[in-house]
C-alpha cells in the first residue's frame, strides 16, 4: 500500500510505545484469529522499520496493522498508530487507503497512543472520535490495550 511519491524512503522507527501498541494488538487479535478462531481475519504487520524517525508528526505509506481476509484476498480493516502530533496526517491517510484504493478496506481505526485515544473511519461515513468497536470483528479494539 504505497503512494507513488512515497517510495523514496519509507524506513521510520518507531518509539517503543508505538511498538508496544502494535505488538499488543497484533497479539490480542493473533489469538482470536490463530488460537481460537473466532475471527476471520489475519492480523499482519508493518515489518520495515529501520531508520532514525526525525518527526514523530509523519506518517508512514502503510498502515501498522492490517487485518487480512485469506479466503477473498483482500483487506477489511486498517490500523494506525499514532502519537498525537501525527493525527491528522495518519487520519487523512487512513481515509485515503480506504476511499481511492482498491483493497477492499471498509474500517479504518487510528490509536493516539499520547492521549489514548481512538478514532474509526468506516468506507463512506465520517469520522468517528473516541470509537474503537469494529462493526465487522463485532468487538472492541481497546479491549486490547
Amino acid at each position: 500500500m504505497l503512494f507513488p511519491e512515497q517510495l523514496i524512503n519509507i524506513d521510520i522507527n518507531a518509539p517503543k510505545e508505538h511498538q508496544r501498541i502494535i505488538s499488543k494488538l497484533t497479539t490480542g487479535l493473533g489469538f482470536l484469529y490463530y488460537q481460537e478462531q473466532k475471527i476471520d481475519l489475519e492480523p499482519l504487520l508493518r515489518t520495515r522499520s529501520t531508520a532514525a524517525m526525525i518527526d514523530e508528526g509523519q506518517t508512514s505509506p502503510v498502515p501498522d496493522v492490517l487485518l487480512y481476509d485469506n479466503e477473498h484476498q483482500r483487506t477489511p480493516i486498517i490500523i494506525e498508530v499514532c502519537h498525537t502530533t501525527g493525527v491528522k496526517n495518519d487520519t487523512k491517510k487512513i481515509i485515503r487507503l480506504i476511499e481511492e484504493f482498491e483493497y477492499g478496506t471498509e474500517e479504518g481505526f487510528l490509536y493516539d497512543y499520547a492521549a489514548k485515544r481512538w478514532l474509526r473511519y468506516a468506507k463512506d461515513g465520517d469520522v468517528e472520535p473516541d470509537n474503537s468497536y469494529s462493526e465487522i470483528l463485532q468487538l472492541d479494539l481497546n479491549a486490547f490495550l
